[in-house]
């Protein structure tokens, strides 16, 4: 599949331009992302049209709290990833080299009605970046929003201003993997840089529509401090406001840090904690017990609105307008006049075969 956003360069390369990395190849090559390759006198996408697998999952697993609460959703991904993340847990997928007789294929009409066949209220391009497939997952979004189904990217953010307008013009929500605070953790843990991100973030907030919400994953002795937090909660009030919900997630040992522990639950509750004293109204812990952090309270009267457990939904108390039925407070995100009722499960899905 020839791709859209790269341009000759003056010693013969072609330069990359979807990502901050701007990989510069000559015929044959490809680039730190392993999907996008240089043949000929183009750059050519590997990946259209082919996944690591497909499964049915539910909105909350995204993560995303406020977007059509109880739905399931329909993810895919792909080969490859354009960051290098030392902690990644889906490195069978993003750091894949050989993937061709594991994947299942699909073109972008099949998957959106797929979707629709499954009930999926959402179709969602996650596992790896996305951006990195950027053509495949427009093509599909386009495809749903035909069919009425929405589209969600689950995302670093790592990416061209270019890139980013035209990606996200067809996403409907987005979940942003703000994997810590400050341009060390970045380069020497990710191997790519925190500003693209802000500036990501920013721009979803400020100049789209899309849905957002943000992900953080705690890694004991690498960006969990209080100085750290507290720094990340205090950019946020300010560039984004204290309405865009940030879950934060508990880190188990994998890929290259298998000498690393995993997150205590008393981190993660910390965090919230301190995320909510700077001032954010919706903060989440993930991959732990914890119910408070499962809850969405209203911001006004601090109401229970939906009480979850394990990604099952306990309670639903939202009016069919998305206000507080206490105090008419509006909840922000996106709602359905009644929640689903999907649940825990996680249900492997094979396109090619159906």
């Amino acid at each position: 599949m020839s791709t859209r956003w790269w341009h000759p360069v003056e010693d013969g390369r072609i330069q990359c331009d979807v990502c901050p990395r701007e990989c510069r190849l000559r015929d044959g090559q490809r680039g730190f992302c392993f999907v996008r390759a240089r043949e000929g006198d183009q750059m050519v996408l590997t990946t259209y049209g082919r996944s690591s697998g497909f499964c049915i999952d539910p909105i909350e697993k995204k993560p995303l709290a406020h977007f059509h609460p109880g739905t399931s959703v329909l993810s895919f991904g792909t080969a490859g990833c354009n960051l290098g993340c030392k902690f990644c847990q889906n490195w069978d997928m993003s750091k894949a080299r050989e993937m061709d007789r594991l994947m299942d294929q699909a073109s972008p009409e099949t998957i959106a009605a797929t979707a629709v066949e499954l009930g999926c209220r959402s179709v969602a391009f996650t596992y790896n970046d996305p951006v990195i497939f950027a053509e495949y997952a427009i093509d599909t979004a386009l495809a749903c929003h035909e069919r009425g189904v929405s589209s969600v990217a689950v995302t670093a953010g790592y990416v061209n201003p270019e890139t980013r307008r035209d990606f996200f013009s067809v996403m409907d929500a987005a979940n942003v993997d703000l994997k810590g605070f400050t341009e060390s953790f970045y380069e020497k843990v990710t191997g790519a840089r925190l500003r693209p991100v802000l500036d990501t973030l920013s721009y979803l907030v400020h100049e789209t529509d899309v849905w957002v919400e943000i992900t953080t994953l705690l890694i004991p002795g690498y960006n969990d401090t209080d100085a750290e937090l507290h720094a990340m909660g205090r950019w946020v009030m300010s560039e984004l406001g204290p309405d865009v919900p940030h879950h934060v997630t508990a880190f188990h040992p994998d890929w290259r840090m298998l000498d690393v522990p995993p997150t205590p639950a008393s981190t993660l509750i910390r965090a919230r904690e301190v995320l909510l004293a700077e001032g954010l109204h919706h903060v989440y812990t993930g991959n732990v017990p914890h119910r408070p952090g499962e809850v969405t309270y209203c911001s006004s009267c601090h109401a229970a609105l939906i009480e979850r457990d394990q990604y099952r939904l306990l309670s639903y108390r939202l009016t069919p307008d998305g206000c507080c039925p206490d105090c008419g407070t509006t909840l922000p995100g996106r709602y359905d006049t009644a929640p689903g009722h999907f649940g825990p499960r996680r249900i492997p899905v094979r396109i090619a075969a159906r």
